[in-house]
C-alpha cells in the first residue's frame, strides 16, 4: 500500500524550490526595499495602522488566511476524485499561483498606502472598476463569514472540549494584548508564559467540555456542561444541523462582529500571534509525525493510504457522484492552492501592519506555502483515517471530524494518546477559523469604507449620524450588517451548495486580484513582464467562470429547481438566490477583466507605461 509520507515529501520539495528560487526573484522584481517607509509607519494610528514585529504579523497573517477551506477542500476533493489529483493541484499550483497571488497583493498594497485591491485597480481603470471589484469582494466576504461561522459551530458540536479551550485562549489573548501594548511587558518571557497558557487551555477543555444544547445520545464527553436544556427545536436550522450546532452559529457571529470592531492591538494581533504557536505545532508536528511514524513505526496504526481512498476515481468522481473533475476540483480545493480571500487579508490588515517592505516575502509568499502545508496535512488525515460513509454526502460535516481523528492518529507517532491528540487538532482547526472569521468581517468594513469613501488613516463608528453611507462603513454598524446577512445564508441549513458557491466566488476573486496586480505592473513600468501574474489570472478566470456556471445552471436551476431536488421552500429559495448570485459574480468578474485588459492593451500598445502609481 502507498505510504502517506509521499504526500508530505512531494509538497515539501515543490514548496522549498518555490520559496528559495521563485520568491527571491519576485522580491527583486517588485523592488522591495529594507528602509522604505511602509503605510504602517506613515499612517500609524494605534487602531488599524500599527507597525508589527515580523513574527507577530506572520502569526496574524497565517492565522487569518488559513481557515477551514484548506482542510475541507482537500479532504472532500480527495474523497471524490482521488488523492493524486488533489495532491498535484496543491503541490504545483500553490508555489506557482497561490503564493504569487498573495505576495503581489501584499506588495501592490504597500505601493498604494495599504489600500485594498479595489482601490489599486481603481487607480488605473477608474471608479467604476474599483467599485465593481469592491462589491464583488464584499459579497464574497459575506460568503466567507457564513461558511466559517458554520464550520466553527460544527467543530464545537463534534468536540465540546474545543469550545472551552477556545474561550480560554481568547481570554488569554485579551490579557496578552494589555500586557504587551499597555504595560510594555518583555516580549519573550510574555510569549513563553502566555503560549504555555494556551496549550494549558487544551487540558482545561478536556476536563470541562461545554455545549449549548444536549448532544446526540452517547456523544457527550465525560463531564460536559450543557447550558440549555430541551431539544432546541426553536433554533433556526436546528432540524438540519442539530440544535447545538445551529445555536453556536449566532454566538460565533456575535464574537466576530465584536472582535472586528476592536483596535487590532486589543485582540487581533495578540490572539493571532498566540494561536500561531498552536498552528505551527499542529501543522509542523503532523508533518514531522508522518515522517517519524513512517520511519520508526511508532504510530498507533500504519501510516498508509486507506483502501477507501482511491488514487484516481475518474473524471466524474466516485460512483454515485456526478461532479466533473474539471473545473470543480480547482474550486473545491481553494485556499490550499490559491484563494482570493487572501488578497483581502494581504491588502487589508497585513499591509497596514508591515514594519519593513522586505518582510513581505516571508509573510506573503511564505505564508501561503504554510497554508499549502496545512492542505497537505488535511489530505494526509484523509489518507490515514479513510472516508467513512458516502463520499457524496461528506462535505463539511464529514471533513472536519476526519481531520481531527486522522490527525490524532498521526500524532500518536510521538507517543501521544489518540483522544487528547484529536482534541488538540480540533483546536488547531478552530484557531484558524476564529481568526479568519473576524478578520473577514474587519475586511468587509474596509471594503465598504472604500466604496462609500474614507480618507486613509481615518475611521468612523457609524453612530455619528443616521445615514445609509455612515451606517454601512461604521466600525460598530458595518459588522452588524455583515453578520446578519451571513446568518441569513446559513440559517436555512443549505450549507452543501453554499460551500460550492463560496469556493467559486473565492477563486474568481483570486483571478481579479491577479488582474489587479497585472494592471499595476503594466502601468508601473513597461519593462515589467506580465507572465507571472497574467497566466495564473487567465487560468483562474476560465476555471472559475465554468465552475460557477455549472453550480448555477446544473446544480441549482436544473437539479434543485426544475427537477425538484430542493425539497423545502427554504431550499428552493436558497437555490434561486445562489444561482442569481453566481450570475452576478460572473458578470462583475468578466466586466472587470474586459476593463482591465483594455487598460493593459492601451498602456502597452502606446509603447510605454502610464507612470508610477499615484499616491492619491
Amino acid at each position: 500500500m502507498t505510504q502517506v509520507i509521499w504526500i508530505v515529501l512531494a509538497v515539501l520539495v515543490t514548496f522549498t524550490l518555490g520559496y528559495v528560487g521563485y520568491s527571491r526573484y519576485l522580491a527583486q522584481f517588485v523592488g522591495l526595499e529594507e528602509d522604505a517607509e511602509t503605510p504602517a509607519h506613515k499612517y500609524e494610528d494605534g487602531q488599524e495602522y500599527v507597525p508589527s514585529k515580523k513574527p507577530v504579523l506572520l502569526g496574524h497573517h497565517y492565522s487569518s488566511i488559513a481557515g477551514g477551506a484548506p482542510i475541507v477542500g482537500p479532504i472532500t476533493a480527495g474523497a471524490v476524485w482521488g488523492w493524486l489529483p488533489a495532491l498535484l493541484w496543491i503541490a504545483i499550483g500553490n508555489p506557482l499561483m497561490g503564493a504569487v497571488h498573495d505576495f503581489v497583493s501584499l506588495s501592490g498594497s504597500l505601493r498604494h498606502e495599504g489600500k485594498s485591491i479595489g482601490y489599486i485597480i481603481g487607480q488605473y481603470v477608474g471608479r467604476k472598476g474599483k467599485n465593481m471589484l469592491l462589491w464583488f469582494a464584499f459579497l464574497t466576504i459575506i460568503l466567507v463569514v457564513a461558511v466559517f461561522a458554520l464550520v466553527v459551530a460544527i467543530v464545537f458540536n463534534a468536540f465540546p472540549q474545543v469550545a472551552t479551550a477556545s474561550f480560554v485562549y481568547v481570554v488569554l489573548a485579551l490579557v496578552f494584548g494589555v500586557y504587551l501594548y499597555q504595560l510594555d511587558g518583555p516580549f519573550i518571557p510574555g510569549t513563553v508564559l502566555f503560549v504555555a497558557g494556551v496549550f494549558g487551555g487544551v487540558w482545561v477543555g478536556l476536563q470541562y467540555p461545554f455545549a449549548l444544547f444536549p448532544l446526540a445520545e452517547g456523544s457527550h464527553p465525560a463531564g460536559t456542561f450543557v447550558l440549555l436544556s430541551g431539544a432546541g427545536s426553536w433554533v433556526p436550522a436546528a432540524g438540519s444541523l442539530g440544535a447545538n450546532t445551529a445555536a453556536w452559529i449566532p454566538v460565533v457571529l456575535v464574537y466576530a462582529g465584536i472582535a472586528s470592531a476592536l483596535p487590532v492591538w486589543v485582540l487581533l494581533q495578540p490572539r493571532d500571534y498566540l494561536s500561531s504557536f498552536l498552528l505551527y505545532t499542529g501543522v509542523g508536528g503532523a508533518l514531522l509525525a508522518v515522517i517519524v511514524g513512517t520511519i520508526f513505526g511508532t504510530s498507533s496504526q500504519p501510516l498508509t493510504i486507506d483502501s477507501s481512498i482511491g488514487m484516481y476515481n475518474g473524471f466524474w468522481g466516485v460512483e454515485g457522484v456526478f461532479l466533473p473533475l474539471f473545473p470543480l476540483l480547482f474550486i473545491t480545493i481553494a485556499c490550499g492552492t490559491i484563494s482570493g480571500f487572501h488578497s483581502l487579508v494581504s491588502s487589508g490588515t497585513t499591509a497596514k501592519q508591515l514594519d519593513k517592505e522586505t518582510d513581505a516575502r516571508l509573510i506573503g509568499y511564505g505564508g501561503m506555502l504554510g497554508e499549502g502545508l496545512l492542505a497537505a496535512v488535511a489530505l494526509s488525515t484523509l489518507a490515514v483515517a479513510g472516508f467513512a460513509g458516502d463520499a457524496a454526502a461528506g462535505g463539511i460535516g464529514g471533513a472536519l471530524p476526519n481531520f481531527a481523528s486522522g490527525g490524532g492518529i498521526i500524532l500518536t507517532s510521538f507517543g501521544l494518546p489518540e483522544t487528547p491528540a484529536s482534541v488538540f487538532m480540533a483546536l488547531v482547526l478552530v484557531s484558524f477559523l476564529l481568526t479568519s472569521t473576524d478578520t473577514a468581517v474587519r475586511l468587509g468594513r474596509y471594503m465598504m469604507e472604500e466604496i462609500v469613501g474614507m480618507p486613509a488613516g481615518q475611521t468612523a463608528t457609524g453612530l455619528e449620524s443616521v445615514s445609509l453611507g455612515n451606517l454601512a462603513r461604521g466600525r460598530y454598524t458595518n459588522p452588524v450588517i455583515q453578520t446578519l446577512a451571513a446568518y441569513a445564508l446559513v440559517a436555512s441549513g443549505e450549507w452543501v451548495v453554499l460551500w460550492g458557491l463560496f469556493g467559486g466566488a473565492n477563486q474568481l476573486l483570486a483571478a481579479l486580484a491577479l488582474l489587479t496586480a497585472t494592471v499595476w505592473l503594466a502601468n508601473w513600468d513597461d519593462s515589467k513582464q506580465l507572465i507571472s501574474t497574467g497566466v495564473p489570472m487567465a487560468i483562474m478566470t476560465v476555471i472559475t467562470v465554468l465552475g460557477l456556471l455549472w453550480l448555477a445552471i446544473y446544480e441549482n436551476i436544473y437539479t434543485n429547481i426544475l427537477q425538484g431536488g430542493a425539497e423545502s421552500t427554504s431550499a428552493l429559495i436558497s437555490s434561486a438566490v445562489q444561482a442569481a448570485l453566481a450570475f452576478v459574480l460572473i458578470y462583475l468578474a468578466l466586466s472587470l477583466v474586459r476593463i482591465g485588459y483594455a487598460n493593459i492593451r492601451s498602456v502597452r500598445g502606446e509603447g510605454g507605461a502610464a507612470g508610477a502609481p499615484s499616491d492619491d
